[in-house]
């Protein structure tokens, strides 16, 4: 049988993946601008860029899922 979670489940889980999710999005948007300017540099930049990309879709996969718990929280009756 499969256990239903309740609704402080999906609150919480939005409440701490939501911030999360917008942090890494953020840093790997900074990190992805430094990447391109290490590049203009001539320095190595091909793996800094690749951990920056990583980074920000990190946030977004978060991100995405923190609104899955929202939308989930929100279904429940009060």
């Amino acid at each position: 049988m499969v256990k239903v979670k309740d609704a402080r489940y999906h609150h919480r889980q939005w409440l701490i993946q939501a911030p999360l999710g917008l942090v890494l999005t953020g840093a790997g948007l900074c990190l992805v601008s430094d990447a391109a300017t290490v590049k203009q540099l001539g320095g190595s930049w091909v793996l800094y860029g690749t951990f920056a990309l990583c980074v920000f879709n990190a946030g977004l996969s978060i991100f995405g899922n923190s609104i899955l718990h929202r939308v989930r929280y929100e279904r429940f009756d009060r």
